[in-house]
């Protein structure tokens, strides 16, 4: 039984290696900014995740106690790294592509980052 954790442990740490390795190598080889944030934002989170469930089995079925501060700080990777990537692609778009060259999006609105925002008080 021990042999199969430490087996579940070392896939879990060699998963989350090679994740981190190949964000890092995307990060350093893909030319723009919209390409290379895909490099942190998927790969190494998945990276940092596969050695935090790692640490997490590690602790659960090796020492006896389960630690909560894993938990919350895979939760909170993959809660904001989406997020952020969201925000620097927006602040990408806005800052260096035109309204004018980016495609239609075949709704009734527009794009997101161009649409004028909603009046607010002091606009009234």
């Amino acid at each position: 039984m021990e042999q199969i954790v430490e087996i579940l442990v070392a896939l879990f740490l060699v998963i989350g290696g090679v994740f981190g390795l190949v964000g890092s190598f995307g990060l350093l080889v893909l030319r723009n900014t919209m390409q290379r944030l895909h490099a942190p934002t998927k790969a190494t989170t998945l990276g940092v995740g596969g050695v935090l469930i790692a640490s997490m089995l590690y602790f659960w079925l090796v020492k006896g106690s389960f630690s909560f501060h894993e938990l919350l700080i895979t939760l909170f990777l993959f809660l904001t790294a989406p997020v952020s990537a969201n925000f620097i692609a927006k602040t990408y778009l806005q800052a260096r592509v035109k309204e004018a060259d980016l495609p239609e999006t075949g709704r009734d609105f527009g794009w997101a980052v161009y649409d004028d925002p909603p009046p607010g008080p002091e606009d009234v």
